[in-house]
């Protein structure tokens, strides 16, 4: 619990603020993404697969947009306990397997990465830590440089591997439109730390449950924001797609269950807008970010690659403020460690 013994901000607050700052470390270290991005083309693979839990894994889910959409490439998602528990051995020949961790240290993403490796899989590790056993296991390594993460719960180490994700596929396909919204980042980032969606968190800390929802790209974010909201302000949070929430999930939506739509300016957004119209009509509580419809504030549309995890920061602060308002340490949510000790 959070008593009047707290002094200045939380640990979770300071590495939001952080997250525009480190942006820029992490995206003026082309050289090392380039070189990468020639040993990928050189393997030429055909397939992806990534690996992750909790908030890498929708790291994860928004890299397969990312790539299936750029790149072309078929993305899969590991099951590490495919090999760690039913020790089956299935073959990665001709794959880029793609590791994300915050610590590297999770023991079944370690194994699962190791094992890639000698399936014959080109292996690559997006870590914060480079001298994880994460690391170690992979052919190649993307560190982040997010720096120390005293919260537990992820944010920066979160935003910063999507960005690394979109630098890598920018190396990859050489398409200027993505190095041009990568540059835009840093400024972008610092700017919507502006944005305020407290109206949005308090109506979430006084619901029994609640829906995040967009689509495309954004689908990742919506699924982190949802598990930061289940995980800082305890209660039952979903992350839908869009598409998918206009049907059965739709009937366990009410008025006291809110929902938050992220839209980025793209081929996904006319379905955002559908879903937000049908919700409203029907006089759900709906909170909406991006477009011309948006409630909640919003800097103005950019790339929407990059506006999709630059959404990330104002429902982490809010979520951050309910928190607090609620008596609950942001910093320290239950039963949730820093490394996820799964085999």
């Amino acid at each position: 619990m959070i008593g009047a013994e707290r002094v200045g901000p939380t640990a979770m607050a300071r590495e939001i603020a952080e997250i525009p700052a480190a942006a820029g470390r992490l995206l003026a270290q082309r050289e090392a993404v380039s070189a990468i991005a020639d040993r990928i083309q050189q393997a030429r693979p055909r397939i992806v697969i990534v690996c992750g839990r909790g908030s890498s894994g929708h790291v994860g889910v928004y890299l397969r947009y990312l790539i299936e959409a750029r790149i072309g490439l078929l993305v899969s998602a590991a099951a590490p306990s495919v090999i760690t528990a039913y020790r089956r051995r299935p073959d990665m020949s001709n794959a880029l397997f793609v590791v994300i961790s915050q610590s590297g240290r999770s023991p079944d993403l370690v194994m699962a990465t190791q094992y890639a490796r000698q399936s014959g899989a080109l292996t690559l590790a997006i870590v914060n830590d480079e001298g994880s056993p994460a690391a170690a296991a992979a052919d190649l390594v993307l560190p982040i440089g997010a720096g120390p993460e005293h919260a537990v719960a992820a944010t920066k180490t979160v935003a910063l591997s999507m960005l690394a994700g979109i630098q890598l596929v920018a190396a990859l396909t050489g398409e200027d439109d993505l190095s041009d919204g990568l540059r835009r980042v840093p400024g972008r980032l610092e700017k919507v730390r502006g944005c305020d969606w407290s109206v949005w968190g308090k109506s979430v800390a006084a619901a029994p449950a609640t829906f995040v929802a967009a689509r495309g790209y954004g689908f990742g974010p919506a699924r982190e924001i949802a598990l930061k909201i289940t995980e800082i302000l305890r209660l039952p949070a979903l992350g839908y797609s869009a598409a998918e929430l206009r049907h059965g999930p739709r009937a366990a939506i009410t008025p006291a269950t809110p929902v938050l739509l992220l839209r980025q300016n793209d081929e996904a957004a006319a379905t955002v807008d559908e879903l937000s119209s049908d919700l409203r009509n029907a006089g759900e509580t709906v909170f909406s970010a991006g477009g011309p419809a948006g409630t909640l504030p919003w800097i103005g549309d950019d790339h929407p690659i990059c506006d999709a995890v630059a959404m990330l920061l104002p429902a982490y602060a809010a979520i951050e403020a309910a928190a607090r308002e609620q008596g609950l340490d942001p910093d320290n949510p239950l039963h949730l460690s820093k490394v996820t000790r799964t085999l």
